[in-house]
């Protein structure tokens, strides 16, 4: 039996959430277009009859100008040096620039057993695939390089054999039915804000935080749920909130549909937009919305 934490790293938008949830066959992570869409480690887990590999999920890395962005990379560097392996994730249909090769070459001196998921292969030219390898070799990145498709499943299997082999042996660290160390509640403030990310464009969806704060079962086993989405300007929650309410009813409709899906029950929701300028800059509230400079 081999056990053990990988940490999935790469810059953002590389496909890393999408790839975590194929492989561990639930919704663990939110997913969209939009980089910056993970903001916190996020554990999924998956079972084998003769593994578990505890994925964790980092924010993408990315050049911010505010303190959020600036906690995010913490989280991202602190768990890189903690895991048994780590699984870099390199958007192939981007190509590979310069910078590509001396990210990966920084985390591959840090010691730590490293492969490359070279993701959507199912979208660019086949014959770029070995340019692209042997680029990265000459270059200096001695990692196995496994070109896959998350939308497709190609090559998972491959993948996840060639992680499994990176691990210790020992044992499971997590019960076999557990997928991820995140609640439901969290997660409920996950979906909402993915929907966000995926209705509304440009700056707002980055600008945005969603604190649930009511989240309670009935005793018929439906949810009631409400949550505060949390925007920087007044002219922001004007857009969230659309002509006589409606972008946020569709939004909120949009997002009830997935929480339900997710909880496998009726849920009653409640949504309040308000503004908190520059929050993404201020330590008081970046702790009371949940981004502690630990986490």
């Amino acid at each position: 039996m081999r056990s053990g934490t990988v940490a999935v790293i790469g810059k953002a938008n590389a496909g890393k959430s999408t790839l975590i949830n194929v492989l561990v066959g639930e919704k663990v992570a939110i997913v969209s277009p939009k980089p910056q869409t993970t903001r916190d480690r996020i554990l999924g887990i998956l079972n084998r009859e003769d593994a578990q590999i505890v994925f964790v999920d980092t924010p993408g890395i990315y050049r911010g100008r505010n303190e959020l962005t600036a906690r995010m990379m913490k989280t991202t560097e602190l768990v890189s040096e903690n895991v048994d392996a780590i699984l870099f994730v390199h958007d192939g249909h981007a190509g590979v620039r310069e910078d590509d090769t001396e990210l990966m070459k920084r985390y591959l001196a840090e010691g730590v057993p490293m492969i490359v998921a070279y993701t959507k292969i199912d979208i660019m030219p086949k014959e770029r695939i070995p340019e692209d390898a042997k680029a990265l070799y000459e270059a200096g990145v001695t990692a196995d390089i496994y070109p896959v498709s998350a939308r497709k499943g190609m090559n998972l299997k491959k993948l996840e054999d060639a992680v499994v082999a990176l691990l210790p042996e020992g044992d499971p660290l997590y019960p076999d039915d557990v997928v991820s160390d995140r609640s439901a509640r969290f997660m409920v403030g996950e979906i909402m804000r993915e929907k966000i990310l995926l209705k509304y464009q440009n700056e707002i969806p980055h600008g945005v935080a969603v604190i649930v704060n009511t989240f309670t079962r009935r005793e018929n086993g439906t949810y009631s749920i409400s949550l505060d989405i949390v925007c920087e300007k007044k002219n922001h929650k004007a857009i969230l909130i659309g002509k006589q309410g409606q972008a946020l009813k569709e939004v909120a409709s949009f997002a009830r549909t997935d929480m339900e899906k997710f909880l496998e029950a009726k849920v009653f929701l409640e949504v309040y937009v308000k503004v908190r300028e520059n929050w993404r800059d201020n330590a008081r509230l970046l702790k009371e919305f949940g981004y502690d400079e630990e986490s």
